[in-house]
Parts: structure tokens; C-alpha cells; sequence
């Protein structure tokens, strides 16, 4: 019985990306509630925006998307660090966000640098503008990383048992 509904769990790319999704909601949210004088949203929107919910290469997708929001987030507070927010400063960043995209080849993911972009430069801020950028930063890297780290072990958890049931990964 057991090894059926984990035959039937392993098998369902659905299923494996609602548990992983299920996983990255309950992480981002206790941080969320835990330390409410951070802006930690941003940090469970990127554990989402992280996950992949492709079948295939899933830890090289979710990998581009770490990296490509780490990419939008950093073009963000640079420029929030020189400039003031305005359309301009935005354009400016979608230009050089989709620029450094296309350098580290990952430009298939230039919409998750550009939501991460958009986050850290059109959202108010709580926080000082100067404390802003880096407080959103932070948040967004940590909830980059904390989706990778989803992805990384529940494929450790699913590959062996994908093996022993015979279905191809």
C-alpha cells in the first residue's frame, strides 16, 4: 500500500511540485510570521519563483532562476543606490537586467530577474529608502536559496525512489 501511493507520489511531476511548493510556503511563511520587522514576503515569493515546476532538468531550471534573480535583485540595489526611483531608473534597470541576463546566459529567465527588479523598485518601502534595496535583496538571496535547497533535497528524497520503481529521471 505504501509503496504504491509513493510509486503514485514519485511518479506525478504535479504532485512533486505541489509537495516542493507545499514545503517552500511553510518555510517562507514561519520566517514570514517569526520575524515580522523584515520585509520577509519578498523571500517567500522567491522561494516560490525559484521552485520548478518542469519535469525535466528541473535543478538546472531551478538554478537559472536562482541565478537570474539574484541578477534582477542586484541591478535593483545598485541602482536604487545611485538613482531615485522613477520610470526612468526602471526602464534603465529592465535594460540592464535583460543585458546581464543574455551575459550569463540566462535569458529564458530574464522575467523572474525582472519580477525580482520590479520587487526590490516599484514596491514602497517600510524601511529607509537607503536600508531598503538591501533589506529587499537580502530577503529575495534567502528565499533563492532556501528554493534551490527545496529543489536539491526533495530530489535527493525522490531520485532513489524513482530508481527503485523503475521510472526514468
Amino acid at each position: 500500500m505504501l509503496d504504491k501511493l509513493l510509486k503514485r507520489i514519485v511518479s506525478s511531476p504535479l504532485l512533486i511540485y505541489i509537495i516542493r511548493c507545499c514545503i517552500g510556503f511553510l518555510i517562507g511563511y514561519k520566517l514570514y510570521i517569526e520575524f515580522p520587522d523584515f520585509e520577509l514576503f519578498w523571500t517567500l515569493l522567491s522561494i516560490i519563483l525559484v521552485i520548478s515546476p518542469e519535469e525535466k532538468d528541473t535543478r538546472r531550471l531551478s538554478t537559472e532562476r536562482f541565478k537570474s534573480n539574484f541578477i534582477g535583485s542586484a541591478v535593483a540595489m545598485l541602482l536604487l543606490l545611485f538613482l531615485e526611483p522613477s520610470v526612468y531608473s526602471i526602464l534603465l534597470g529592465v535594460f540592464i537586467t535583460i543585458v546581464v541576463c543574455r551575459l550569463f546566459n540566462v535569458l529564458n529567465m530574464a522575467r523572474v530577474a525582472l519580477v525580482a527588479l520590479l520587487i526590490i523598485m516599484v514596491q514602497p518601502h517600510e524601511s529607509s529608502m537607503v536600508e531598503a534595496p538591501i533589506y529587499r535583496f537580502g530577503s529575495v538571496a534567502v528565499g533563492c536559496i532556501i528554493g534551490l535547497l527545496i529543489v536539491v533535497f526533495t530530489s535527493m528524497i525522490f531520485r532513489p525512489l524513482k530508481r527503485k520503481f523503475g521510472i526514468p529521471y
